[in-house]
């Protein structure tokens, strides 16, 4: 080591091996810049692949997953509710909803590791779930039967999804959702080690070339000038690029992915407050409240619609365009719909008329089953129209720094030779 730096020293004394040292220290920060730009970019666009492929269709086949479970309860409810004879449509989308909720737990468990936080929520779900259906057969057989015990077995079905299915599923979705979040933080973090080589590179290839100016009186080094202009290029670059890309994934983030989470606890939570409002009418005050003094399933009913109204409020604002803010303002006026047609059956019911109150909530026409299919299908456009915004945001933000790691090391390479060429042709005049 001594030997070596000896002959730096001794290599410093003139100017061709101050030539030398320049070359050498030229060309290794221009090399530096690159690789270390392709590095870092090369984790950033990574992570911004994720967001798009892997975590943020993970978070939706997640809601996807809480939205089916929801769903098939509230077609259980209301098969049950209809009587003896299920109808065959109710039947269907509850038999549809948990096939899609097990397709989407075995893909998830395919792409979840097995220590995680999500793998112990799946496999809380696929352990309950045949539960759960196990419950939801045997109230429909004893209800064909007319037993009044079909409706023990279906509140209790009702009771574990409430209290064990869906909270499983909305942890998961939660863990999912931070993930997203983490990815998304980590893509649009800035390269602040990259940009630093590059401002250190470009500042000492200006040295050399003013101290080449003062000791020649040439105006410009061609080696050094081509070595200066892929920094600058591969600086502007790394900074648009980077900058860009955190643009579009913020706006991914703020107008897609908050409006989708909004939107998926809102339909979520239409979904628990038409299971609960089956129930009423099914468990005929059967189940309190606690205290023992309000109908349980009214209350959930109750704060579940409050719910709802907060969120497509919030869905509201979120949205950033007019395509946005129609199916939420579609779904708040069937909501205010709902509601209405809600209190005329409960009236109803409240006055012994169970007939009536039950064609309130479940019949063909003016029903609280009809407003609910109408808060839900808006709720579903509104959801489409907010993750076409995300992806669209997301692919966006990774297209802005496609091509970057490999133009970096091509332009370090580039510059790095430009450097060394130009100090060669300063070193062949003092042959």
């Amino acid at each position: 080591m001594s030997v070596a730096a000896d002959r730096v020293r001794a290599a410093a004394t003139t100017e061709p091996g101050r030539l030398q040292i320049i070359g050498a220290v030229l060309a290794l920060l221009v090399v530096a810049f690159g690789a270390v730009t392709a590095l870092e970019i090369s984790d950033r666009a990574s992570a911004a692949d994720d967001v798009v492929s892997r975590s943020q269709p993970l978070s939706a086949d997640a809601a996807a997953i809480y939205r089916s479970l929801a769903d098939a309860d509230t077609s259980a409810a209301s098969g049950f509710l209809a009587g003896a004879q299920e109808p065959a449509g109710v039947h269907d989308r509850y038999e549809k909803d948990i096939r899609e909720a097990s397709r989407l737990l075995v893909k998830a468990a395919a792409n979840t590791d097995a220590s995680t936080r999500s793998a112990q929520e799946i496999t809380t779900l696929n352990e309950e779930l045949p539960r759960y259906t196990g419950l939801i057969e045997r109230a429909r057989a004893n209800n064909r039967q007319g037993l009044p015990l079909g409706g023990a077995y279906l509140r209790y079905a009702n009771q574990r999804m409430s209290t064990v299915l869906l909270p499983a599923a909305e942890r998961l979705y939660a863990a999912e959702t931070d993930r997203l979040g983490e990815d998304n933080d980590a893509a649009r973090a800035w390269p602040f080690l990259s940009l630093g080589l590059g401002v250190v590179a470009l500042a000492v290839l200006v040295w050399a070339q003013r101290r080449n100016y003062r000791r020649t009186n040439r105006v410009f080094n061609h080696g050094m000038l081509l070595a200066t202009a892929t920094s600058v290029v591969l600086l502007l670059w790394l900074a648009v690029g980077q900058t860009v890309a955190r643009a579009e994934l913020r706006s991914a983030e703020v107008n897609g992915q908050r409006s989708l989470d909004v939107l998926n606890h809102a339909r979520i939570d239409s979904l628990k407050a038409r299971a609960n409002e089956n129930l009423t009418l099914v468990a005929r005050g059967a189940v309190l409240t606690p205290d023992g003094r309000n109908d349980k399933y009214e209350t959930d009913y109750t704060t579940d619609m409050k719910a709802l109204g907060e969120e497509l409020g919030r869905a509201a604002e979120l949205a950033d365009d007019d395509r946005g803010r129609a199916p939420v303002k579609r779904a708040a006026d069937a909501v205010a719909e709902w509601q209405g047609r809600h209190r005329t059956a409960r009236t109803a019911d409240d006055d012994g008329d169970y007939d009536g109150a039950r064609a309130q909530i479940i019949g063909a026409k003016d029903s609280t089953g009809e407003s609910f299919e109408r808060v839900d299908a808006a709720l579903k456009q509104a959801l489409a129209h907010e993750q076409v915004a995300f992806t669209r945001s997301a692919k966006d933000g990774l297209g802005a720094l496609g091509g970057l790691p490999a133009g970096a090391v091509g332009l370090a390479v580039l510059g790095a030779v430009a450097a060394i060429v130009g100090v060669n042709r300063r070193l062949s005049e003092y042959r």
